[in-house]
């Protein structure tokens, strides 16, 4: 499973949240509306969402990331997406890099339908296909030579845009706006960071001892396409953006 460090999340993958306010203006939260933050991680975005009136709730299913955010003032909550648990509880429903970890995204969606009151509003973004193919490709040639099927470790959701609408649709909700883009994002440490942070169910499928000749293999993969002139790594982020309205 993956999991998360808190102050090692900080360090190298701030730009994650840093990046989510294009999201929070899309759903431009409105005072005293009930909020949900689904997946919340440390609270960086749910301190902006608070920061507007409306009342959030701050939903992760690690533990580290809610202690922190709650070291913060948040409300937040250890839940899981698949069974949140709300009925007609909220008017928006908001996610920032968060659904492509979850792998039954009807049950999710499920359970945001389920959360919000009829007219409710979700506005999502999260990883679409395309997303960190470089990665990707040099992971599964890495596992290959060593006897093992990515495939079957491959902790990520990353539909495409026609996909996800029909997920939406067959799910109770109209479109708004869904699109997806490249993004191409700079990131402060190195590949073999990224991996540490992000991939940690692919790493486990070798032993521990081999877990950092793998890391190192596939930063040495990638590098000619990812590291730029300036010796910055640049991962190739491809996001699906998502504004839904509940239907009845």
């Amino acid at each position: 499973m993956q999991t998360w460090d808190p102050d090692e999340y900080a360090k190298h993958a701030r730009y994650v949240s840093e990046l989510g306010q294009p999201l929070i203006d899309l759903l431009d939260p409105k005072r005293d509306e009930h909020v949900l933050d689904l997946g919340c991680g440390d609270g960086a975005l749910t301190e902006k969402l608070v920061a507007t009136g409306c009342e959030v709730i701050g939903a992760d299913n690690s533990p580290e990331q809610v202690w922190a955010a709650l070291e913060r003032g948040l409300d937040a909550r250890i839940l899981d997406a698949t069974d949140l648990g709300f009925d007609a509880a909220f008017d928006a429903v908001f996610s920032n890099a968060v659904l492509h970890w979850i792998t039954s995204p009807n049950t999710v969606l499920q359970e945001i339908h389920r959360a919000l009151v009829p007219g409710g509003r979700l506005v999502v973004e999260f990883g679409g296909a395309g997303n960190v193919a470089t990665i990707r490709d040099a992971i599964s040639k890495a596992l290959v030579k060593r006897g093992i099927n990515g495939d079957n470790s491959n902790p990520w959701y990353f539909p495409t845009a026609d996909e996800y609408r029909t997920r939406l649709e067959a799910n109770g909700f109209s479109i708004d706006l869904l699109t997806l883009f490249p993004r191409p994002t700079p990131i402060p440490g190195n590949v073999a960071d990224w991996l540490n942070i992000f991939a940690k169910p692919i790493l486990v499928t070798v032993p521990a001892t081999e877990r950092s000749e793998l890391v190192q293999e596939v930063q040495r993969m990638v590098e000619p396409e990812l590291k730029n002139s300036d010796g910055i790594w640049v991962i190739d982020y491809v996001r699906l953006r998502a504004a839904a309205t509940k239907l009845g």
